[in-house]
């Protein structure tokens, strides 16, 4: 028992140990970090300063750029610290904190995605009730819902961890704290963390991601019925941003948390990490400001006011 209370920190190997590579990760993840932060607080200073904006579906995109300032921000300035220094060390306090928000904000990006699609839906299948559906204190609702749930299934996977005991390796093959990674260390019994990060991912996924897909099939059903091309087009362009958003983020996300860990995997595990965790907050404001009429435009009067 004496040897499981020595282990109060974990060694983060990251994504090289070649020196000369760290540093050219570290200008690397330092841009897309510095393009995350300005792009999505562009996306919530367009939106909040142009009038033409304040509509549900902007509503839930400047909560959506604001859950990923946070999300990214979780990970990617430790990692850059550790980059550039020897000790690439975090406690397990700063362990259990970092994968406790991480947890929370990306279950709280998956509900407000499904709250976009339930937004569009109702605009392209049911226009004429739009107004009455989409009130201002449903979208709060709906936002601040996503928020409560990412903090339950937080708070659901954690809790297990703070029974695990780590008695030898103290080295996690990663850029950050991370439940697979972290389960693979304890020389505890960690068959109820697998089974609690199994069972929560499924229900917390599943009751996002159906909403999500079953407002597509209606969505795409609805467009499909339009006549003329220009019609389709443009009911098309509404939401394709947020479908690609959607992919990007279930896709790699899923594919690292349900499916078992093998050493053959590390490095692939490390990409898609990468994908959902730092370059998805980073593409989604690129995505919704190249892809969107309303915010491209926006931009564009923003800057010439700037100049």
């Amino acid at each position: 028992m004496e040897n499981q209370t020595l282990i109060t920190e974990f060694i983060l190997l990251g994504l090289s140990s070649d020196p000369r590579l760290q540093v050219f990760l570290f200008l690397v993840f330092l841009i897309i970090y510095a393009v995350t932060l300005i792009g999505n607080l562009a996306i919530m200073l367009v939106i909040r300063r142009e009038a033409g904006l304040h509509t549900p579906m902007f509503f839930f995109l400047s909560h959506l750029a604001f859950v990923d300032i946070c999300y990214s921000s979780v990970t990617v300035p430790k990692m850059l610290g550790n980059l550039v220094t020897v000790e690439k060390t975090i406690s397990w306090e700063g362990c259990i904190t970092q994968i406790f928000f991480f947890f929370q904000s990306a279950c709280a990006e998956v509900f407000i995605l499904a709250a976009m699609a339930y937004d569009r839906y109702v605009a392209i299948c049911d226009p004429l009730h739009y107004t009455i559906v989409m009130k201002t204190e449903i979208c709060k609702q709906l936002v601040g819902g996503a928020w409560t749930m990412g903090f339950f299934y937080a708070l659901v996977n954690v809790l297990p961890l703070l029974n695990l005991q780590f008695c030898k390796n103290n080295t996690l093959n990663h850029y950050s704290c991370e439940i697979p990674s972290l389960l693979l260390l304890s020389c505890s019994d960690t068959l109820t963390n697998y089974v609690v990060l199994l069972a929560s991912s499924f229900l917390f996924g599943l009751t996002s991601f159906v909403p999500t897909f079953i407002s597509y099939i209606y969505i795409i059903s609805t467009i499909l019925k339009i006549r003329s091309a220009e019609g389709r087009r443009k009911a098309f362009s509404t939401c394709s941003s947020h479908l690609l958003v959607v992919v990007l983020f279930y896709g790699t996300g899923y594919f690292r948390y349900l499916r078992p860990n093998t050493s053959s995997s590390i490095v692939l595990d490390q990409l898609f990490s990468i994908q959902y965790s730092i370059s998805t907050p980073m593409l989604n404001p690129i995505i919704y400001s190249l892809k969107t009429r309303e915010v491209k435009e926006s931009i564009k009067k923003l800057l010439k006011k700037i100049h």
